[in-house]
């Protein structure tokens, strides 16, 4: 899906991806106390930070992308 620049920040579902950087950084929390901050930085992000936060992990967004020919 290439970089943040180059993203239609419209086609990714960011409430999905929200919840599940919240839940990627939440369980880490039982390891890190201090994965309470991520987890709050991803609640209150804008989605275009979000989207960095998630690249930033790891997450494949391809996976998060809106099929809009199904509306």
């Amino acid at each position: 899906m290439g970089g943040l620049e180059n993203m239609d920040i419209e086609s990714i579902d960011i409430e999905r991806l929200r919840s599940d950087l919240e839940d990627y950084f939440g369980t880490a929390i039982a390891y890190n106390p201090f994965g309470v901050a991520d987890v709050i930085s991803v609640d209150m992000a804008s989605d275009a930070k979000l989207i960095s936060i998630a690249l930033e992990n790891g997450f494949n967004l391809d996976d998060y992308e809106i099929d809009r020919s199904r509306n």
